[in-house]
Protein backbone atom coordinates (compact mmCIF):
# COMPACT_ATOMS: atom_id res chain seq x y z
CA UNK A 1 0.00 0.00 0.00
CA UNK A 2 2.76 2.56 1.39
CA UNK A 3 4.53 1.55 -2.46
CA UNK A 4 1.58 2.44 -4.44
CA UNK A 5 1.00 5.99 -3.07
CA UNK A 6 4.84 6.68 -2.98
CA UNK A 7 4.70 5.47 -6.37
CA UNK A 8 1.97 7.60 -7.94
CA UNK A 9 3.75 10.52 -5.35
CA UNK A 10 6.68 10.46 -7.27
CA UNK A 11 5.15 10.12 -10.88
CA UNK A 12 2.94 13.36 -10.07
CA UNK A 13 6.03 15.21 -8.45
CA UNK A 14 7.78 14.44 -11.72
CA UNK A 15 4.72 15.59 -13.80
CA UNK A 16 4.12 18.52 -11.64
CA UNK A 17 7.90 19.47 -11.84
CA UNK A 18 8.01 19.15 -15.77
CA UNK A 19 4.64 21.00 -16.30
CA UNK A 20 5.54 23.97 -14.22
CA UNK A 21 9.09 24.36 -15.97
CA UNK A 22 7.68 24.40 -19.35
CA UNK A 23 4.50 26.55 -18.52
CA UNK A 24 7.39 28.85 -16.72
CA UNK A 25 9.16 29.39 -19.53
CA UNK A 26 6.25 29.32 -22.04
CA UNK A 27 4.58 32.21 -20.66
CA UNK A 28 7.69 34.40 -19.97
CA UNK A 29 9.41 33.72 -23.40
CA UNK A 30 5.62 34.98 -24.46
CA UNK A 31 5.74 37.98 -22.14
CA UNK A 32 9.16 38.75 -23.82
CA UNK A 33 7.92 39.02 -27.22
CA UNK A 34 4.99 40.65 -26.55
CA UNK A 35 5.45 43.27 -24.38
CA UNK A 36 8.51 43.66 -24.14
CA UNK A 37 9.88 42.03 -20.63
CA UNK A 38 9.44 37.97 -18.95
CA UNK A 39 9.42 37.18 -15.51
CA UNK A 40 13.07 37.85 -13.92
CA UNK A 41 13.06 34.67 -12.04
CA UNK A 42 11.75 32.43 -14.74
CA UNK A 43 15.17 30.81 -15.36
CA UNK A 44 15.70 30.16 -12.10
CA UNK A 45 12.74 28.81 -11.32
CA UNK A 46 13.24 26.45 -14.35
CA UNK A 47 16.52 25.44 -13.88
CA UNK A 48 15.22 24.35 -9.53
CA UNK A 49 12.58 22.07 -11.28
CA UNK A 50 14.60 20.62 -13.61
CA UNK A 51 17.04 19.80 -10.82
CA UNK A 52 13.94 18.51 -8.95
CA UNK A 53 12.57 16.62 -11.81
CA UNK A 54 15.62 14.70 -12.61
CA UNK A 55 16.30 13.81 -8.66
CA UNK A 56 12.77 12.34 -8.91
CA UNK A 57 13.07 10.77 -12.46
CA UNK A 58 16.15 8.77 -11.71
CA UNK A 59 14.33 7.28 -8.94
CA UNK A 60 11.39 6.24 -10.90
CA UNK A 61 14.37 5.19 -13.69
CA UNK A 62 15.13 2.45 -11.08
CA UNK A 63 11.92 1.64 -9.83
CA UNK A 64 10.61 1.03 -13.71
CA UNK A 65 13.54 -0.92 -14.85
CA UNK A 66 14.68 2.14 -17.61
CA UNK A 67 17.90 3.31 -15.56
CA UNK A 68 20.85 3.53 -17.29
CA UNK A 69 23.27 0.35 -17.40
CA UNK A 70 25.33 -2.00 -19.17
CA UNK A 71 24.39 -4.54 -19.63
CA UNK A 72 26.56 -6.28 -22.51
CA UNK A 73 28.33 -8.36 -19.93
CA UNK A 74 25.63 -8.98 -17.57
CA UNK A 75 23.14 -10.28 -20.57
CA UNK A 76 26.12 -12.85 -21.31
CA UNK A 77 26.67 -14.12 -18.04
CA UNK A 78 25.06 -17.24 -16.47
CA UNK A 79 24.27 -18.57 -13.24
CA UNK A 80 25.76 -17.60 -10.07
CA UNK A 81 28.54 -15.19 -11.94
CA UNK A 82 25.40 -13.26 -13.65
CA UNK A 83 23.49 -13.01 -9.67
CA UNK A 84 26.66 -11.81 -8.47
CA UNK A 85 27.07 -9.44 -11.11
CA UNK A 86 23.70 -7.87 -10.65
CA UNK A 87 23.80 -7.75 -6.79
CA UNK A 88 26.96 -5.90 -6.88
CA UNK A 89 25.83 -3.77 -9.34
CA UNK A 90 22.59 -3.08 -7.12
CA UNK A 91 24.48 -3.19 -4.08
CA UNK A 92 27.07 -0.38 -5.14
CA UNK A 93 24.09 2.02 -6.60
CA UNK A 94 22.55 1.41 -2.84
CA UNK A 95 25.83 2.24 -1.36
CA UNK A 96 26.32 5.73 -3.80
CA UNK A 97 22.95 6.72 -3.43
CA UNK A 98 22.88 6.15 0.38
CA UNK A 99 26.42 7.90 1.14
CA UNK A 100 24.76 11.10 -1.04
CA UNK A 101 21.30 11.16 0.57
CA UNK A 102 23.38 11.29 3.87
CA UNK A 103 26.29 14.09 2.53
CA UNK A 104 23.19 15.59 1.15
CA UNK A 105 21.25 15.85 4.06
CA UNK A 106 24.11 17.32 6.00
CA UNK A 107 24.71 19.94 3.08
CA UNK A 108 20.87 20.97 3.82
CA UNK A 109 21.73 21.27 7.39
CA UNK A 110 24.63 23.19 6.82
CA UNK A 111 23.34 25.66 4.16
CA UNK A 112 20.39 26.17 6.41
CA UNK A 113 22.79 27.49 9.10
CA UNK A 114 24.40 29.99 6.68
CA UNK A 115 20.59 31.75 6.01
CA UNK A 116 21.34 31.94 1.96
CA UNK A 117 18.64 32.51 -0.11
CA UNK A 118 18.34 32.18 -4.22
CA UNK A 119 19.14 35.17 -6.03
CA UNK A 120 15.65 36.11 -8.21
CA UNK A 121 13.30 34.02 -6.23
CA UNK A 122 15.23 34.79 -2.95
CA UNK A 123 13.61 31.11 -1.71
CA UNK A 124 15.87 29.76 1.35
CA UNK A 125 18.53 27.85 -0.24
CA UNK A 126 18.23 24.69 1.73
CA UNK A 127 14.57 24.39 0.30
CA UNK A 128 16.36 24.04 -2.85
CA UNK A 129 19.30 21.91 -1.63
CA UNK A 130 16.45 19.56 -0.19
CA UNK A 131 15.85 17.79 -3.79
CA UNK A 132 19.25 16.06 -2.80
CA UNK A 133 18.96 14.15 -0.10
CA UNK A 134 15.10 13.19 -0.93
CA UNK A 135 16.05 12.77 -4.56
CA UNK A 136 18.64 10.06 -3.46
CA UNK A 137 17.01 8.56 -0.55
CA UNK A 138 14.21 7.63 -2.73
CA UNK A 139 16.68 6.74 -5.49
CA UNK A 140 18.81 4.37 -2.49
CA UNK A 141 14.99 2.68 -1.62
CA UNK A 142 14.00 1.87 -5.26
CA UNK A 143 17.70 0.32 -5.21
CA UNK A 144 17.05 -1.78 -2.52
CA UNK A 145 13.60 -2.92 -3.80
CA UNK A 146 14.99 -3.65 -6.98
CA UNK A 147 18.01 -5.83 -4.94
CA UNK A 148 14.98 -7.54 -2.80
CA UNK A 149 13.07 -8.27 -6.01
CA UNK A 150 16.26 -9.89 -8.05
CA UNK A 151 16.96 -11.94 -4.89
CA UNK A 152 13.41 -13.26 -4.49
CA UNK A 153 13.19 -13.89 -8.35
CA UNK A 154 15.91 -13.84 -9.94
CA UNK A 155 14.50 -11.45 -12.24
CA UNK A 156 15.68 -7.77 -13.15
CA UNK A 157 13.01 -6.54 -14.68
CA UNK A 158 9.81 -6.91 -12.64
CA UNK A 159 11.78 -7.81 -9.44
CA UNK A 160 10.84 -4.29 -8.48
CA UNK A 161 7.56 -2.95 -6.80
CA UNK A 162 6.51 -1.71 -10.70
CA UNK A 163 3.46 -0.45 -11.48
CA UNK A 164 3.57 -1.13 -15.13
CA UNK A 165 3.84 -4.81 -13.91
CA UNK A 166 0.61 -4.27 -11.83
CA UNK A 167 -1.13 -2.95 -14.60
CA UNK A 168 -0.06 -5.98 -17.34
CA UNK A 169 -0.70 -8.56 -15.08
CA UNK A 170 -3.48 -7.22 -12.65
CA UNK A 171 -1.38 -9.05 -9.71
CA UNK A 172 1.14 -6.93 -7.21
CA UNK A 173 5.32 -8.03 -8.43
CA UNK A 174 6.66 -11.64 -7.34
Amino acid sequence: MINRVLDRLEEWLILSFMAVATLTTFVSVALRYVMGTGFTWATELTIYLFIWMAKFGAAYGVRTGIHVGVDYVVERAKGRTRTALISTGLGLGILFTGVVAFLGGRWVVFVHGTGQVSPDLEWPMWIIYLAIPLGSGLMCYRFIQALAGFLRTGDTVNAGPSHEYREATGKEPP
